[in-house]
C-alpha cells in the first residue's frame, strides 16, 4: 500500500470514527468508502479524489445513523489508563464539541484533527476559503466560550 494511499486511508478512519465513535464500524464504513472509491473507475485520475472519498464516507456514516435502531448506545468509554486531569479536560472538550452543530464538528475535524487545507473543505462545502475561514473563526471562539463557561481555558 502507498504511502499516500495509508495517509488517506488514516484520514478518512479517523473522520468516520469521530462520526459514528465505534471502531469496529468505523472500520467496516472506511473499507466500504474505499470500495465504492475503486468501483467506480471515472473517479480515478481526478484530482479530488480525498473530497470525493470524504463524501462517500460521509454519506456511509448517515446511511449508518438512519440504519441504527434508538435503543443502541454509543461505545465511548473513556481510557482507563489517562490521568484525571487529561480525562476531565478531554470531557469538557467533548462536551463542548457535542453542543456544536454537526457541521460544525465536522469541520473541526476536517481541519484540526485531520489537517486539512482550507482548499478541500471549500471545496466540499462549496463555499469559499475565505468563507470558511470565518466560520471556522467562528466556531472556535464558541469552543473557546463554552470551555470558559467550565473553567478549563
Amino acid at each position: 500500500m502507498s504511502a499516500d494511499l495509508q495517509d488517506k486511508y488514516k484520514k478518512i478512519y479517523r473522520y468516520c470514527y469521530l462520526r459514528v465513535k465505534n471502531r469496529e464500524t468505523a472500520e467496516d464504513i472506511t473499507q466500504e468508502t474505499f470500495l465504492r472509491f475503486i468501483e467506480h473507475p471515472e473517479y480515478k485520475g481526478l484530482d479530488k479524489e480525498l473530497q470525493l472519498l470524504y463524501t462517500i464516507a460521509g454519506n456511509l456514516c448517515l446511511d449508518h445513523f438512519r440504519s441504527q435502531s434508538p435503543d443502541e448506545l454509543p461505545e465511548d468509554i473513556p481510557d482507563r489508563n489517562a490521568d484525571g486531569d487529561k480525562l476531565v479536560d478531554d470531557i469538557s472538550l467533548h462536551d463542548a464539541l457535542n453542543k456544536l452543530p454537526a457541521e460544525d464538528r465536522e469541520l473541526i475535524l476536517l481541519r484540526y484533527i485531520n489537517n486539512e487545507p482550507l482548499s478541500v473543505i471549500s471545496a466540499i462545502y462549496g463555499i469559499s476559503r475565505f468563507a470558511l475561514s470565518r466560520k471556522l473563526k467562528r466556531i472556535l471562539s464558541a469552543l473557546r466560550n463554552e470551555l470558559g463557561k467550565e473553567g478549563t481555558v
